[in-house]
């Protein structure tokens, strides 16, 4: 775990998908998961293995086809989907499963503490299970930002006691506001004891356009990894686009101080081929792969460049 370096985990192919009305066919996502490879991202999220979408057979192509990057199935804390997760990850050189536990609705209240326990004890079992299977075991509470955070501390303690690598928190209904976000991750690396064992990862949803300064807000905190998108796609209003993450982290290093491995010269052939493979268009003004994303035009009335001492004097007006 270099402190100096933030992981990215694309899961375009997993959470993305959850926007398209028809899941794309195995070839298609082959392609994006070759060309997230040649941009430079450690993680693809090739699917989810026991899910109804046709993932496994998905996910078994981008294991046995794709080098580089670490793949990722998903899988719920659960024997059998866990078990599904790794034959479908079976001929990836660096299989990861990623297990979630929806954990939101476990709160203080009184007559709680049994539910609580039985997270904690299924939180062990599923990551142990997991660890049976592969190296790297990334656990996520479902719905963490409105897990209580006692319990949410207890829950990651307990996933890194069993073998997990990485443990994710997950804004899943993007209700967060950065400081707020930023303030749980911070007290997280406080709170739990073992934290240092493992990466601190976030998945931020966009609902309220807050998604990538969430992210952003989780990195300056200590986060390093950051689950994302190409062009942001996904449920609802989407997750945190990666290629605004990347960009933020590129351009302004010297606030940050971390690096990615993303060949940033490659962020728009990986958009416009995610554009063009689900059937998801991107809007002229978004920002870093956008139409309009460096493009400047001044409307100025032509008469106005005649005046003399006028600040425009001189400037033509774009054609």
């Amino acid at each position: 775990m270099d402190p100096n370096r933030l992981v990215i985990f694309d899961t375009t192919l997993r959470d993305g998908g959850h926007c398209l009305d028809t899941p794309p066919p195995t070839a298609d996502r082959l392609a994006i998961a070759r060309e997230l490879a040649l941009l430079g991202v450690d993680v693809i999220e090739a699917g989810y293995p026991a899910g109804p979408s046709g993932d496994r057979e998905a996910v078994e192509a981008i294991a046995a086809g794709v080098s580089g990057p670490g793949i990722a199935a998903l899988a719920a804390a659960r024997p059998a989907e866990i078990e599904a997760a790794a034959q479908a990850l079976e001929k990836a050189s660096r299989p990861r499963i990623h297990i979630y536990l929806p954990t939101g609705g476990a709160r203080r209240e009184q007559g709680q503490q049994e539910a609580r326990a039985a997270l904690v004890r299924q939180t062990r079992e599923a990551v142990a299970q997991a660890a049976r299977w592969v190296d790297e075991v990334e656990f996520s509470p479902f719905d963490a930002t409105r897990t209580d955070e006692g319990l949410l501390a207890e829950l990651l303690a307990a996933a890194i006691d069993e073998g997990a690598k990485t443990v994710n928190i997950s804004d899943t209904l993007g209700c967060c506001l950065p400081e707020e976000f930023g303030g749980l991750i911070a007290r997280l690396r406080a709170e739990v004891g073992n934290i240092g064992q493992a990466t601190l990862s976030v998945h931020c949803h966009n609902d309220l356009g807050l998604a990538v300064a969430n992210s952003l807000a989780a990195v300056k905190a200590g986060a390093r990894q950051v689950e994302c998108t190409v062009n942001g796609i996904g449920e609802r209003a989407g997750n945190a686009a990666l290629e605004e993450i990347v960009m933020a982290i590129a351009t302004r290093n010297n606030y940050y101080g971390i690096d990615t491995g993303v060949d940033i010269t490659r962020l728009l052939p990986a958009s416009r081929l995610v554009s063009r493979l689900t059937g998801t268009r991107v809007q002229e003004n978004k920002a870093i792969v956008g139409d309009n994303a460096y493009r400047h035009r001044l409307q100025i009335p032509a008469n106005r460049f005649q005046k003399k001492g006028s600040p425009i004097e001189g400037v033509k007006p774009l054609q």
